[in-house]
Order: structure tokens, then sequence, then C-alpha cells
């Protein structure tokens, strides 16, 4: 075997694995968003675009923060 084909084969299995685990942080990530934005009570958009209501963007900035870490450490 090569040498170029040998670090071809050990550069693959990091690189795939990373696509794949950033993937399914972002879906997550996606379907949290979604998640608070079908329970809140009024629309999260308006308040934020239009209303420009500064403490709900604060906190759900927050939560989507504090779901990153989650997420970045279970896959860690």
């Amino acid at each position: 075997m090569d040498p170029k084909s040998a670090m071809s084969e050990l550069a693959t299995g990091p690189i795939l694995s990373t696509i794949v685990y950033s993937a399914i942080g972002l879906v997550m990530y996606l379907i949290a968003f979604w998640i608070i934005c079908k329970i809140s009570p009024f629309s999260v958009r308006k308040e934020i675009e239009i209303d420009q209501n500064t403490s709900l963007g604060i906190i759900i900035g927050a939560v989507m923060l504090g779901l990153s870490i989650i997420i970045a450490s279970a896959m860690h």
C-alpha cells in the first residue's frame, strides 16, 4: 500500500464523522427552535422583527446557546 492511499484512508474517518455529527447537531438545533416557536403563545418572529422585543431575543439566544453547549458536549 502506498503512503498516499494510507493518508487518505486516515483522513476520511474523522472528516466523515465531523460532517455527520455537525448535521445531527444542526437538525437537533432546528427542531429545538421549532418547538420553542410552537409552544410560545405568541409569534416569535413578529415579536422580534416587528415589535423589536429585545428581551425575547436575548432569552431565545440564551436558550439556543445553552442547547448548543449541551449538543457539543454530548458529541465530544
